[in-house]
Protein backbone atom coordinates (compact mmCIF):
# COMPACT_ATOMS: atom_id res chain seq x y z
CA UNK A 1 0.00 0.00 0.00
CA UNK A 2 1.54 3.54 -0.41
CA UNK A 3 1.34 6.19 1.49
CA UNK A 4 -1.63 7.57 0.95
CA UNK A 5 -3.93 9.50 3.66
CA UNK A 6 -5.73 6.70 5.40
CA UNK A 7 -9.47 7.07 6.56
CA UNK A 8 -9.13 7.84 10.48
CA UNK A 9 -13.36 8.39 10.24
CA UNK A 10 -15.92 6.22 7.97
CA UNK A 11 -17.33 9.21 6.37
CA UNK A 12 -13.78 10.01 5.32
CA UNK A 13 -13.77 7.48 2.95
CA UNK A 14 -15.75 9.22 0.74
CA UNK A 15 -13.69 12.23 0.63
CA UNK A 16 -10.66 10.35 -0.01
CA UNK A 17 -12.60 8.50 -2.79
CA UNK A 18 -13.42 11.73 -4.80
CA UNK A 19 -9.78 13.53 -4.01
CA UNK A 20 -8.32 10.02 -6.01
CA UNK A 21 -10.76 9.76 -8.25
CA UNK A 22 -10.06 13.53 -9.62
CA UNK A 23 -6.40 12.88 -9.75
CA UNK A 24 -7.36 9.51 -11.62
CA UNK A 25 -5.87 7.52 -9.03
CA UNK A 26 -7.68 3.95 -9.40
CA UNK A 27 -4.81 2.75 -7.37
CA UNK A 28 -5.44 5.07 -4.30
CA UNK A 29 -8.72 4.19 -4.62
CA UNK A 30 -8.64 0.34 -4.43
CA UNK A 31 -6.57 1.39 -1.19
CA UNK A 32 -9.89 2.16 0.50
CA UNK A 33 -11.25 -0.90 0.39
CA UNK A 34 -10.60 -4.48 1.71
CA UNK A 35 -9.10 -6.67 0.11
CA UNK A 36 -12.31 -8.63 -0.70
CA UNK A 37 -14.93 -5.93 -0.75
CA UNK A 38 -17.74 -6.09 -3.03
CA UNK A 39 -18.91 -3.24 -4.96
CA UNK A 40 -22.37 -3.44 -7.21
CA UNK A 41 -21.22 -2.13 -10.06
CA UNK A 42 -21.33 -1.51 -13.00
CA UNK A 43 -24.97 -1.68 -12.89
CA UNK A 44 -26.42 -5.09 -12.63
CA UNK A 45 -23.26 -6.57 -11.48
CA UNK A 46 -20.61 -6.89 -9.12
CA UNK A 47 -17.17 -5.96 -8.81
CA UNK A 48 -15.17 -8.39 -6.52
CA UNK A 49 -11.92 -7.45 -4.74
CA UNK A 50 -9.82 -4.69 -4.41
CA UNK A 51 -7.33 -5.50 -7.87
CA UNK A 52 -10.86 -5.99 -9.86
CA UNK A 53 -12.12 -2.89 -8.23
CA UNK A 54 -8.18 -0.76 -9.20
CA UNK A 55 -9.15 -2.16 -12.54
CA UNK A 56 -12.59 -1.09 -12.92
CA UNK A 57 -11.45 2.47 -11.87
CA UNK A 58 -8.67 2.37 -14.62
CA UNK A 59 -11.70 2.30 -17.09
CA UNK A 60 -13.78 4.42 -15.67
CA UNK A 61 -11.10 7.45 -14.98
CA UNK A 62 -9.76 6.92 -18.66
CA UNK A 63 -12.95 8.93 -19.84
CA UNK A 64 -11.70 11.74 -17.59
CA UNK A 65 -14.86 12.12 -15.10
CA UNK A 66 -15.18 14.85 -12.99
CA UNK A 67 -16.78 14.10 -9.42
CA UNK A 68 -18.00 16.16 -6.73
CA UNK A 69 -17.90 16.17 -2.60
CA UNK A 70 -21.52 15.09 -1.70
CA UNK A 71 -22.78 16.20 1.87
CA UNK A 72 -22.61 13.13 4.19
CA UNK A 73 -25.85 11.35 5.96
CA UNK A 74 -25.69 10.00 8.95
CA UNK A 75 -23.38 7.43 9.63
CA UNK A 76 -24.38 4.19 11.59
CA UNK A 77 -21.96 2.49 13.95
CA UNK A 78 -22.23 -0.85 15.51
CA UNK A 79 -18.34 -1.59 17.29
CA UNK A 80 -16.07 -1.86 13.65
CA UNK A 81 -18.89 -2.01 11.83
CA UNK A 82 -20.27 1.08 9.78
CA UNK A 83 -22.77 2.04 7.48
CA UNK A 84 -21.87 5.70 5.31
CA UNK A 85 -24.04 7.20 3.01
CA UNK A 86 -24.48 10.81 0.97
CA UNK A 87 -26.99 12.59 -0.72
CA UNK A 88 -26.14 12.36 -4.46
CA UNK A 89 -26.01 15.08 -6.38
CA UNK A 90 -26.50 13.20 -9.76
CA UNK A 91 -29.88 11.85 -9.22
CA UNK A 92 -28.35 8.25 -8.44
CA UNK A 93 -31.19 7.73 -6.17
CA UNK A 94 -28.39 6.75 -3.03
CA UNK A 95 -25.34 6.12 -2.20
CA UNK A 96 -24.64 3.76 0.60
CA UNK A 97 -20.82 1.73 1.88
CA UNK A 98 -20.56 -1.15 4.75
CA UNK A 99 -17.20 -0.18 5.65
CA UNK A 100 -15.15 -2.32 9.12
CA UNK A 101 -11.90 -0.51 11.06
CA UNK A 102 -8.98 -2.17 10.42
CA UNK A 103 -6.89 -3.63 13.40
CA UNK A 104 -4.61 0.03 13.25
CA UNK A 105 -8.09 1.43 13.86
CA UNK A 106 -8.46 3.08 9.87
CA UNK A 107 -11.46 2.11 8.45
CA UNK A 108 -11.72 0.77 5.12
CA UNK A 109 -15.05 -0.22 2.54
CA UNK A 110 -16.21 -3.51 2.85
CA UNK A 111 -19.49 -3.53 0.53
CA UNK A 112 -20.08 -0.46 -1.79
CA UNK A 113 -23.20 0.49 -3.42
CA UNK A 114 -21.98 3.41 -5.37
CA UNK A 115 -25.86 3.90 -7.37
CA UNK A 116 -28.98 2.45 -6.32
CA UNK A 117 -31.96 4.45 -8.34
CA UNK A 118 -35.50 3.31 -6.75
CA UNK A 119 -38.27 2.47 -8.85
CA UNK A 120 -41.39 4.29 -7.98
CA UNK A 121 -43.89 1.26 -7.36
CA UNK A 122 -47.52 1.89 -7.35
CA UNK A 123 -49.40 1.26 -3.62
CA UNK A 124 -52.16 -1.00 -4.21
CA UNK A 125 -54.91 0.62 -2.62
CA UNK A 126 -57.22 -1.07 0.16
Amino acid sequence: MSTNEKALQPEDLTRLFVERANERDSAGIAELYEEHAVMAYPPGQVTVGREAIRALWEKILANGPRFEQESALPTLVSGDIALTSTAPKDNAGARAQVVRRQSDGTWLRLLDQPEFVSIPREIPEK
